[in-house]
């Protein structure tokens, strides 16, 4: 038999008695001997809660509260056992590429994690939070406060959650090195090409006064949080070895200057009894490394594509693409699923976490189905290998365009997923009524069933790009597509009238939760944006089609018109739930497609 019960419980049989009564006894008793996490309950005439420890209790509440609140015409003796399959459930927010969000957003995300039987959150932070020393860094960006940091704390312990602070201390430091203040810190003072691209600087050098310096910052965001837990990022560190570090690289070799520079900031902590996570990318890549990971730190392994899609990517990839990954470190065909990437980790018995993606940044929608086969991937290698942890993350490259409601679907699909890897297809089948059921209380059953059709929009196109929608890179990356990353006419006609139909619905939905009506507001915007996008494609302007004449001057300018009303109304919407520094940097990138199609128009 089935419920609609969420997450799915690995163990559900009825019995033969009734189910019970309003003011049924409830008779709660600690089993050491089930599973960490776990419980067993009986719905009956009188109810029986069996649970392992205070979060199987909690999960075993949660439950009893779903199977009390089902309809009278539902309601049966069951008992149900359940477990987790990953003892270690987190999902990581990025509010380091413009958008922070505000404590009201905060708090639904935490409310929407619980319900998902998530048991960590991190905020992956660069420059976003107020550093006591550090004003003229984080001056304009709406930071998280101390303040913040204690509420949030606060309300994730509340619900089970672990809030572990997240800051990166290696690579991505873009916007501290951008200030006088801190350029001396650099690997390399002034911009490097790479593959034909220009960077500015955003790797620290290996040394032991950045490791100190990085340290602080830490003892500054553990100061707010119960957790003796940290993520060290450490990821994608693309100057190293070729300014201050290059002697000792040349030397010793690249991964043991990565190493070293790993190990001082990780072992202080270590020393305190504190979990210390960090990015395997670079250390996938030096197998000779295996040995030297330090004991009570943990490699996290990320990859954000399904296998299914980066086997056509791959296949499709230009040499210009496959240059471009590897002057910035990364192994292409270690992209193909999470063995791969995993690969040198499994063969040298080293633990490791698994972290996919929500598939919503660098798109205006999502990509669901691709964020759900690339869960389902990193599952299935975290489970066969041992992983303790998973880590669901949502980026914001390039702008955080996509609001958090976008990711609501793969975060529900995460948490079943990490909880119960088994339950994967029914899971599926049900995302939009456990969206509509449980986050929205829709009674029109809308809000989930759009959520999902529009996330599954850059899916119907035929261009794969890796990690990014076509619809997205079409307006923020001009002049970067490539042929093959065009879609076919049929297939933006096709996503535009997905689009349509999901705009027509959700402006019927009725949501009776606090945020139904912001969230309405959010996706409508998202859709706007993909539906933008699909028209860009069909007009041809910004991908080599008809650019002179009356006919693609008068269509340039209705173009130019519908961005900037959609520029308008991406800051009034941003604000429903997120804080004022970053909107403009965000909004700023879109510049270059405007003034491309404004050229067309005439030079206006």
């Amino acid at each position: 038999m089935s419920l609609p019960l969420f997450p799915m419980p690995r163990r559900l049989a009825e019995l033969s008695g009734v189910p019970p009564k309003t003011q049924a006894e409830v008779i709660v008793s600690h089993n050491p001997e089930l599973p960490q996490q776990g419980y067993l309950l009986t719905y009956a005439e009188t109810i029986r809660m069996e649970y392992a420890d205070a979060a199987g209790l909690r999960y075993g509440q949660q439950t009893l509260d779903q199977l009390r609140a089902l309809p009278l015409a539902q309601q049966r003796a069951v008992t149900i056992e359940d477990w987790p399959d990953f003892p270690r459930r987190a999902f990581m927010l990025d509010i380091s590429r413009d958008r922070v969000p505000t404590r009201a957003g905060l708090r639904r995300l935490v409310d929407l994690l619980a319900l998902a039987r998530y048991n960590q959150l991190e905020l992956y932070i660069e420059h976003t939070f107020a550093y006591a020393d550090h004003q003229e860094l984080w001056q304009d960006a709406s930071p998280i406060t101390a303040e913040d940091l204690r509420w949030l704390d606060d309300l994730c312990a509340g619900h089970g959650i672990e809030l572990v602070p997240n800051q990166n201390t290696f690579g991505h430091w873009e916007r501290w090195l951008a200030l006088d203040t801190y350029l001396p810190r650099a690997e390399n003072a002034e911009p490097q090409e790479f593959a034909g691209v220009l960077r500015p600087p955003s790797t620290l050098a290996p040394t032991p006064e950045n490791a100190e310096f990085v340290t602080g910052l830490i003892e500054e965001l553990t100061a707010h949080v119960r957790s003796h837990r940290i993520n060290i990022g450490a990821d994608e560190t693309w100057e190293l070895g070729t300014g201050v570090s290059r002697r000792r690289a040349e030397q010793e070799g690249l991964g043991a200057v990565f190493m070293d520079y790993v190990e001082q900031v990780a072992e202080p902590w270590i020393a305190q009894g504190y979990a210390v996570e960090f990015w395997a990318d670079i250390l996938g890549s030096h197998p000779e490394l295996m040995d030297r990971v330090p004991e009570g730190s943990v490699p996290v392994v990320w990859l954000y594509d399904a296998p299914e899609h980066m086997a056509t990517a791959l296949e499709r990839m230009s040499p210009r693409e496959r240059a471009f990954n590897e002057a910035h470190g990364v192994e292409t065909e270690q992209l193909r699923d999470f063995s791969s990437r995993a690969q040198s980790l499994i063969e040298a018995g080293v633990p490791f976490w698994v972290a996919p993606g929500a598939g919503s940044w660098l798109s205006f929608t999502g990509r669901l189905d691709n964020a759900i086969s690339n869960i389902l991937d990193a599952a299935r290698t975290g489970i066969s290998h041992g992983s303790e942890g998973f880590l669901l993350t949502c980026w914001g490259d390039f702008g955080h365009y996509d609001p958090l409601v976008i990711s609501y679907a793969p975060i529900i699909f995460g948490g079943g997923i990490s909880w119960s890897a088994d339950s994967s297809a029914a899971l599926e089948d049900s995302l939009a009524d456990i969206l509509n059921r449980h986050v929205f209380d829709d009674e029109s059953e809308i809000i989930g069933r759009v959520l999902v059709d529009v996330g599954r929009v850059t899916d119907v196109l035929d261009a794969k790009i890796p990690n990014s929608s076509p619809l997205f890179r079409i307006i923020q990356q001009v002049g970067e597509l490539e042929a093959h990353h065009i879609p076919s006419p049929d297939s933006v006609e096709e996503a535009r009238r997905i689009l349509i139909s999901a705009a027509e619905r959700l402006a019927e939905a009725r949501p009776a939760s606090a945020e139904g009506s912001i969230a309405v507001e959010e996706i409508a915007q998202a859709m706007r944006w993909s539906l933008f996008a699909a028209d860009l494609f069909i007009s041809g302007l910004l991908t080599g089609g008809p650019s002179e004449g009356q006919d693609a001057q008068r269509e340039a300018q209705r173009l130019v018109d519908r961005m900037d009303a959609l520029l308008a109304d991406q800051q009034r919407v941003w604000l429903l739930s997120s804080r004022p520094g970053g909107l403009e940097t965000s909004i700023g990138r879109f510049a270059p497609a405007r003034r491309a199609l404004a050229r067309l128009a005439g030079g206006r």
